[in-house]
């Protein structure tokens, strides 16, 4: 009988201690680290991805140096040879293949810059904190190409690029004529890495120029045109939430439509107005944000009409 009671005793004291246990662990709630963005790692059959051939077209391919960390291709097309005074697209993050066939099959003759810088939008965004580096540039490469003067300046930026595009636009604003984004505008949560669905917001004040940019646009005095696809990074907002915010502002909506696009993608979306147009994708995984990438030459004719 004692020893029945003695283990009776431990049972209960330790069933005791094991809920007290279990009631410390579950009072304080376990902090998950949100995970970092990864590349997505599902895989799309549907759709055709088509890609360009790694060619580089007809026409004079020069280099940069010196003027940021990492050298800048210069190409001027053939139908540009002897034009004293050409436009010129700044393409920011991508292979300079992919820009140069883009510029090749533009009907205008227009000169064309790739930057380089690596990966992540800092990397983009970083040189031109020192206001005198975009002009620096500019002139270097108006040496380069041989002209007389440089006419429209057009920003064409992939993915991360867009760092560069938004630093640019705090101080030379002025003399950027238009905007191409391929599937990358983005902005922080507040609070980090808190995303809409739980509460999170954007962060505003990184969008304010792309924001000022796109009222000019409706209204003809610039132009701007946005390319997104579905993907979700999760830590940040994604291309679909930082454009539906800029449609949000500009008091427009969205329409839905079906049709083919450059690569075989799939458009879902368009928003116009003026010289303002947001064009959006349907996929959620890596060969759906390099199509963007592959339809430039597609884009740039759109933005150029």
């Amino acid at each position: 009988m004692n020893t029945y009671v003695t283990f009776r005793s431990q049972v209960i004291s330790l069933g005791l201690v094991g809920m007290l246990m279990l009631g410390c662990a579950t009072s304080k709630k376990e902090v998950v680290p949100q995970m970092r963005q990864a590349p997505s790692p599902m895989q799309d059959h549907i759709r055709e991805h088509a890609r360009l051939k790694n060619e580089e077209p007809p026409g004079t391919k020069m280099v940069l140096e010196g003027i940021l960390s990492k050298p800048v291709t210069v190409y001027m097309p053939p139908a540009a040879n002897g034009v004293q005074e050409l436009d010129l697209l700044i393409h920011f993050h991508g292979a300079p293949f992919v820009a140069m066939q883009a510029v090749h099959n533009l009907e205008k003759p227009m000169a064309l810059a790739v930057v380089q810088q690596g990966s992540g939008s800092s990397v983009y965004a970083a040189p031109f904190v020192d206001v005198a580096v975009y002009p620096r540039l500019l002139k270097a490469i108006q040496d380069k190409l041989g002209v007389d003067r440089v006419g429209k300046v057009y920003f064409s930026s992939f993915s991360a690029g867009y760092g560069a595009v938004r630093e640019l636009l705090k101080a030379h604003e002025a003399k950027i004529d238009g905007i191409l984004l391929l599937d990358g505008l983005h902005t922080d949560y507040i609070p980090d890495s808190t995303p809409l669905a739980q509460g999170g917001q954007l962060n505003a004040e990184k969008m304010k120029g792309f924001l000022a940019f796109a009222q000019k646009a409706v209204k003809g005095e610039k132009k701007i045109l946005i390319t997104h696809s579905e993907i979700f990074p999760g830590t940040y907002a994604s291309t679909t939430e930082t454009a539906d915010w800029l449609i949000n502002e500009l008091g427009l909506q969205r329409n839905p439509i079906l049709e083919w696009g450059p690569m075989g993608m799939q458009q879902v979306s368009e928003t116009q107005k003026g010289n303002f147009e947001v064009r959006a994708f349907v996929g959620n995984t890596a060969p759906d944000h390099v199509d963007h990438l592959h339809g430039l030459t597609v884009f740039l004719q759109i933005m150029e009409e």
